[in-house]
């Protein structure tokens, strides 16, 4: 990854905002104490979250990265409050670092599809052909454990970036002798013509690319399922409102 891709990851901008945030909280600081109004803890906290929030508007990054930009100092200060081993923290690094590995690049966090959206991938799957499927960022491998089981007929597989996930997605396949399938790796390496159904669980953020992709290696017949997430560029040739849930399974068929 080159040094410009880095520094254009969101993770690293909003990081660099509360970086460029804290000359300007210790300006307001000092201008407080200046004024005979020596600041608190936390309002100096709740500065450097309003001055990094700010930045990270202008720097029209996702709004959730405003949320984070503006409880991150909040949460350093309110952590500082309790007796926590400096271990601690580097076990929980490390376990975050595992489980969201993949995150810092592709701006797809780990988030399960469930039970209703499993249903409604098999119910909108071919009936009356073997399937090739695969689930790009399968995390734990629910929906392709439960794909193998259902259907004989579907190859099931699923690809997963972050390390942890792909490796209890694995281990859950061998210790029930299913048949799923688990790759560990960036699904942009997979071609997708190999494959008779894709489905995805992604981010906004990711759904342009996808797109672009698909486009290009889709087979005719092929379909593509991404579940909450439309597509700009392409209006789905089917969408399926899941009224349990809220979310919309929307496929689009080539």
């Amino acid at each position: 990854m080159s040094a410009l891709r880095i520094l254009r990851a969101p993770a690293v901008q909003a990081l660099l905002c509360q970086v460029a945030a804290f000359p300007l909280t210790l300006l307001a600081v000092f201008l407080l104490a200046r004024a005979g109004n020596a600041p608190s803890y936390l309002t100096a906290a709740i500065a450097q979250g309003i001055f990094a929030a700010v930045l990270t508007a202008c720097r029209r990054l996702a709004r959730w990265w405003l949320a984070i930009g503006f409880l991150f100092p909040l949460a350093l200060l309110g952590a500082s409050q309790f007796a926590i081993p400096p271990w601690l923290f580097l076990v929980i690094f490390l376990f975050m670092l595992v489980l969201y590995w993949s995150t810092f690049r592709t701006q797809v966090p780990y988030y399960p599809s469930g039970k209703a959206a499993w249903d409604a991938v098999a119910e909108h799957l071919p009936q009356d052909r073997p399937v090739s499927f695969i689930d790009i960022g399968s995390g734990l491998g629910g929906l392709v454990l439960d794909m193998a089981r259902r259907r004989a007929d579907v190859r099931a597989t699923g690809i997963e970036l972050a390390p942890l996930p792909w490796l209890a997605s694995w281990l859950r396949a061998r210790f029930t002798n299913s048949r799923a399938t688990f790759l560990r790796g960036d699904y942009e390496r997979l071609d997708f013509a190999n494959y008779d159904a894709v489905f995805a669980y992604l981010s906004p953020a990711a759904m342009t690319a996808l797109w672009r992709k698909a486009k290009k290696e889709m087979r005719p017949g092929s379909m593509l399922m991404s579940y909450e997430f439309a597509i700009n560029d392409s209006t789905p040739t089917l969408s399926v409102y899941l009224p349990n849930t809220g979310r919309t399974l929307y496929i689009w068929h080539f």
